[in-house]
């Protein structure tokens, strides 16, 4: 049943804080920090939560921060909702008075919009807490952008229990969507990522000579091709990506180098075909040494699993939706092949991964993440806040 009172209650104090929320953006996003390094982001999310006086919890798995909000009955339910802290290492192009003044860094993946939102939606249930029953765990999680991931490095301390969250929701922004529109997908939506490294050991010389050399580009060439081939031919219906992004050899037009270098990415939505694939690759390498006589230094560096939308909580937030957007404004998700570590979460305990629309084509706000370009329309925040407080009173 829609709960209209805190309905009222919480879009009047995102009106209330909504400009103070986008300076939260704005300052983070002008002073971004890569994987691992997040000090400054994470000091100034502390600061924020000093000022409203909000428990929490620093330097967990690195610069990770935990703020515990208590309602009634506090153990009867822990809801955890995250947000990502890290930049990437791009330079940025916008031309705004919160342009990054790191140089080639930026947050061009909308994680200062993540942590912004977050840090509103805390000042918002700590206002309102005595509407709560039970906890919400409010998780500023870093390094989502490199492995092994933050998520997994915050379960590991431990970030789940005491109290032992029972649901878990974050949103990731969505330039492919308009600003007023948001996506859910119940289920598998993300795939498991692997990066894969091949060196070809071979041997170098004179391009006149070819007998007397064995040269690594054409036997990684080959071995490219080989494992696309031979994946492609086991695969009938499972969603995946095999794709080689990186092919080096430091030689010359008549200089064979000694050694090539491969690197690659496997997308897959299914473990058993996941587990396939990684012995296929081993099997080719294997047939390629003993074809050309050469070591291939072959290494599957196993990434983030998939991400699992949990039906009954994923249901619950786009009934909930329904109580804040028009139902037109709600759509459905299609898999997508690209990978995030919330699903970490999403292999601990229920939990619910959505996207905020945040482009405005009108505008012209409309670059795609991991863009030199990207930015969003700072309306998408107040829809943010308003889903976020939410979700966390009703679940």
């Amino acid at each position: 049943m829609k709960n209209n009172k805190i309905i009222t209650e919480i879009e009047s104090l995102v009106n209330i804080i909504f400009d103070d929320v986008v300076s939260f953006r704005n300052m983070i996003h002008k002073y971004p920090e890569l994987s691992f390094r997040e000090e400054k982001t994470s000091k100034f999310i502390c600061s924020v939560l000093d000022k409203n006086k909000i428990n929490y919890k620093k330097n967990i798995a690195g610069f990770g921060v935990v703020a515990i909000i208590k309602g009634q009955d506090p153990g009867v339910r822990v809801i955890g909702l995250r947000a990502d802290m890290d930049a990437l290492p791009i330079q940025e192009e916008n031309d705004v008075s919160y342009k990054s003044v790191n140089d080639g860094v930026m947050h061009a993946c909308g994680h200062d919009v993540h942590s912004s939102i977050l840090l509103g939606t805390a000042i918002i249930v700590n206002k309102l807490k005595n509407n709560l029953k039970g906890t919400i765990k409010f998780i500023f999680q870093p390094a989502e952008e490199k492995l092994p991931g933050g998520a997994s490095l915050m379960i590991d301390n431990g970030v789940l229990e005491n109290p032992k969250v029972n649901k878990m929701i974050a949103l990731h922004v969505f330039p492919e969507m308009e600003v007023g529109n948001i996506g859910f997908k119940s289920g598998q939506y993300m795939a498991a990522c692997d990066d894969l490294k091949f060196v070809i050991n071979g041997k170098g010389g004179h391009a006149a000579l070819p007998e007397k050399t064995k040269n690594p580009i054409t036997v990684a060439s080959e071995l490219i091709l080989n494992t696309r081939k031979k994946v492609s031919e086991i695969n009938t219906e499972t969603q995946y990506i095999l794709e080689y992004g990186d092919f080096r050899s430091f030689g010359a037009s008549n200089v064979i180098p000694d050694k090539s270098y491969v690197e690659g990415t496997l997308r897959t939505i299914n473990e058993e075909f996941r587990n396939k694939v990684h012995e296929i690759l081993l099997e080719e390498v294997k047939k390629i040494e003993k074809k050309y006589k050469v070591t291939c230094d072959f290494e599957i560096i196993k990434g983030y699993p998939s991400l699992i939308n949990n039906p009954d909580v994923t249901k619950k937030c786009i009934n909930l939706s329904y109580d804040i957007l028009n139902k037109k404004n709600i759509h459905k998700l299609p898999i997508r092949m690209a990978s995030e570590d919330f699903s970490f979460f999403s292999q601990s305990c229920p939990s619910s991964f959505f996207r905020l629309g945040v482009s405005n084509t009108r505008r012209g706000i409309n670059s795609l993440v991991h863009t030199s370009t990207f930015d969003i329309d700072q309306e998408s925040i107040r829809i943010g806040l308003n889903l976020m407080s939410y979700f966390a009173f009703e679940l």
